[in-house]
């Protein structure tokens, strides 16, 4: 690539945002006494690095901009390219604007909750939801938990019981935050992680199946070893993306009183990460650390 000089002791091109479509370099160029006569010069190695640097920075910018609440580093150091591309700069307008105008769940700082407990590089068991609780005070972004002193919800309770029966010690919490799974490597996500209060699904379809797709996809290829939970068809269709040859999966029906017992209940799936993870060189999960 060659710029032709006119005269000027530098020139400096940037980009724009148009139409959702994000395209932000800055180039920078200086200039010789002996190029200023007119012949054209071929950017160096240092001129691209710096280009890079740049185009590199403003991203960041645009990323930080879309996502002001916390995200762990790890996890934006691996998926924060995610962040700046053009359907997330939508969904974050759509779900700004849904604040505005309704109650959203979880809150804002809560949206991203789940890559605050452990490294991205330390997932070790996913567990797939659909979409956050709609209910006040429930909703912090975990799949399945809810905030203190909220009750567990049904499927949570049938998970209770399944691990009463499947993890020797196991008892009842008393409460339905499982905080201390993720700190264990535990991911419990959601395919979508807002919703407006009072209306379940209600902001599917927006661009949130996009990003958390990336997220388990960046999973599968990255890491070994890890056992996927694919409760239903929704989390077994969201899983469609995973290596089987890399990573374990198992599966059965929702927790939900309406499908508990078409294999929930009795599948034992607590006990068999567990081995399937001591298979794979990594400690177990503390199930009854709640």
């Amino acid at each position: 690539m060659t710029w032709q000089n006119n005269g000027e002791a530098a020139v400096f091109v940037k980009g724009s945002l148009r139409n959702n479509n994000t395209l932000i370099q800055s180039l920078f160029m200086n200039m010789s006494e002996e190029q200023a006569s007119g012949e054209s010069m071929q950017l160096s190695e240092e001129q691209l690095c710096q280009i890079e640097k740049n185009r590199r920075a403003a991203l960041q910018r645009l990323a930080s901009r879309n996502v002001p609440v916390p995200v762990g580093e790890s996890w934006r150091r691996h998926i924060g390219t995610e962040f700046a591309k053009p359907y997330f700069t939508k969904l974050m307008s759509f779900v700004t604007i849904e604040r505005k105008c309704s109650t959203v769940y979880p809150s804002l700082e809560q949206v991203f909750y789940w890559t605050t407990l452990c490294a991205i590089e330390d997932v070790k068991v996913v567990i797939l939801g659909q979409d956050p609780y709609h209910h006040p005070g429930q909703a912090h972004g975990l799949a399945f938990s809810v905030l203190r002193p909220k009750s567990p919800p049904p499927s949570l309770e049938n998970i209770f019981m399944e691990l009463q029966e499947d993890i020797d010690g196991f008892q009842h919490p008393g409460h339905g935050d499982l905080t201390e799974w993720g700190k264990q490597g535990v991911l419990l996500l959601n395919s979508v992680l807002t919703v407006r209060a009072h209306q379940p699904t209600s902001h599917e379809g927006r661009g949130w199946e996009i990003f958390t797709d990336a997220v388990v996809l960046w999973l599968s290829r990255n890491l070994k070893g890890l056992v996927f939970l694919l409760w239903g068809s929704y989390a077994q269709k969201k899983g469609r993306v995973i290596d089987r040859k890399r990573h374990h999966v198992l599966e059965t029906s929702h927790p939900s009183p309406y499908s508990v017992h078409l294999g929930f209940s009795g599948c034992r799936h607590f006990s068999k990460a567990n081995m399937l993870l001591k298979a794979s060189g990594k400690k177990p999960v503390e199930w009854t650390a709640l």
